[in-house]
This record gives C-alpha cells, sequence and structure tokens, in this order.
C-alpha cells in the first residue's frame, strides 16, 4: 500500500521544504532533476539534482530525503553512491551538497562519500560540502 506520510516535527527544521515544493519549483527551474529512491517496489525517498553545471562548473544536489520509517538503514547512502556514479559518466568534476548544521547524520554521511567542507562559513542556513571527481 502506497502512503504519503508528513514530515516530523523534529525534522522540520532540518527539510524545511517538503517534496511537493521541489515537485513544483521542477517546473520553473529548468535543470532540476527529480528522481524517487525505490527499495524494491517500495518508494523510500526522493532526490533532486541539477544536471547542468553552475558557472562554477558544479553539480548541485539540492535535496535527498528519505522517509522516515525507512533511515538508517542506508538507503541514503546508496543512493548517493549511485547518483555520484551518474554525476561521473556525465563527466562531472565537482558535487555540491549543503545540510543544516543539526543534521549531523547527513554530515556523516556525506563525509563518508568523500565530501568535505566547502567553508567553515553557514551559507543560507547550510553547511556547503564538495565532492572532487577524477
Amino acid at each position: 500500500m502506497y502512503q504519503i506520510k508528513s514530515i516530523k516535527k523534529e525534522q522540520l527544521n532540518v527539510f524545511p521544504a517538503p517534496i511537493v515544493y521541489w515537485i513544483a519549483e521542477s517546473k520553473y527551474v529548468d535543470d532540476f532533476e527529480l528522481r524517487a529512491i525505490y527499495c524494491d517496489d517500495n518508494l523510500i525517498g526522493f532526490l533532486v539534482f541539477c544536471k547542468k553545471p553552475d558557472s562554477d562548473g558544479n553539480h548541485w544536489i539540492p535535496a535527498i530525503m528519505i522517509d522516515e520509517n525507512h533511515q538508517g538503514n542506508g538507503y541514503g547512502k546508496s543512493a548517493m553512491k549511485q547518483l555520484i556514479e551518474l554525476f561521473e559518466s556525465m563527466g562531472s568534476k565537482r558535487i555540491m551538497i549543503g545540510h543544516r548544521p543539526g543534521n549531523i547524520i547527513a554530515g556523516e554521511m556525506y563525509e563518508s562519500l568523500g565530501f568535505k567542507k566547502a567553508s567553515e562559513e553557514i551559507i543560507d542556513g547550510e553547511i556547503i560540502r564538495l565532492l572532487q571527481l577524477n
């Protein structure tokens, strides 16, 4: 059975934009690609990435979300690995992602994938991380 679930109260500061906003924004932002994340036939998450680099050559990942019932099982990391492979196949050299300072789990996951802090500065409420590809 398919269910639409709300974001938990404690996640509101971590995930301030529900999926519906990303879907709507993708209709106006030419570059946003949206992908559902599945485990077998179960929809468990969602991600947004930019298919074209910005003026500095960075490909951005504006959002990755895993349903609360599936967090902690490695699905986010697996999805990120697949997305990194996609960026590599596209010839990308740099991937950028941001996360709220309080989202320690996301920060640790990004670091485990090789993302480094791009700066100590908090930009628009987020820590910005960079993955340099070969």
